[in-house]
C-alpha cells in the first residue's frame, strides 16, 4: 500500500491528520503495547469522522497489522510510513516526518500508564519531541539536507526498536 493512497483516504474523512501521523501513532501505541488492537487505533484516529467504508477499513487495519508484525519481529524491518522521494519534495517529506513524530509521541502517551521512564527512554522521547520542531526552510537541491533527512529516519527506526525493548523490559 502506498503512502499517497492512505493519505488520500484520510483526507476523504476529514481526519485532520496525515498518513504519517496515523502511522506514527500506531507505531507509538505498539511500541508500548504490542497487543494494542487496530480497532482501538482506528477508533481513536477517526473518532470525529463519518464511518469508514469497508475497503478503507481493510486498508487501515492492514497498515496497522503490518506495523504490528514488523515491531513484534526481531528483525530490523521496521520503517516509517513516509512519502517516497519520487512522490514528494524534501520539504514535504520533512513535514511528514514531523507529523510522524507527533503521532508517535501521542501513541506512546496514549498507551503508556507509567509515570517514570528509564534514562534511555527519556532521552529518546526527548529526541523525538525535538524532531517535531524540524525546520522545513531548506534548499530542495541540497544533498546535505537529503542526507540529514535519511540519518534522522534511520535514527528513528533504531529508536523505535530500542523503545520497544525498553517498554517491554519496564513492564516485566
Amino acid at each position: 500500500m502506498s503512502y499517497t493512497t492512505i493519505d488520500t483516504i484520510f483526507g476523504q474523512y476529514d481526519a485532520e491528520l496525515s498518513a504519517a501521523e496515523a502511522h506514527g501513532m500506531a507505531s507509538g501505541l505498539l511500541t508500548v503495547n504490542p497487543n494494542f488492537s487496530g480497532e482501538q487505533w482506528l477508533s481513536e484516529l477517526l473518532r470525529d469522522t463519518v464511518p469508514l467504508a469497508n475497503e478503507h477499513h481493510v486498508e487501515f487495519i492492514g497498515l496497522f497489522e503490518d506495523t504490528q508484525d514488523v515491531l513484534i519481529n526481531d528483525e530490523f524491518e521496521f520503517d516509517l510510513f513516509l512519502p517516497d522521494d519520487e512522490d514528494a519534495t524534501l520539504i514535504e517529506r520533512v513535514e511528514a516526518l514531523r507529523q510522524w513524530c507527533k503521532g508517535f509521541l501521542f501513541g506512546v502517551g496514549f498507551a503508556n500508564t507509567a509515570t517514570k521512564f528509564s534514562q534511555q527512554t527519556q532521552e529518546i522521547l526527548k529526541d523525538v519531541a525535538e524532531m517535531t520542531k524540524l525546520d522545513t526552510d531548506i534548499e530542495l537541491d541540497d544533498d546535505e539536507a537529503e542526507n540529514d533527512f535519511m540519518e534522522l529516519t534511520e535514527y528513528l527506526r533504531a529508536a523505535v526498536l530500542a523503545l520497544r525493548d525498553n517498554f517491554s523490559n519496564e513492564t516485566k
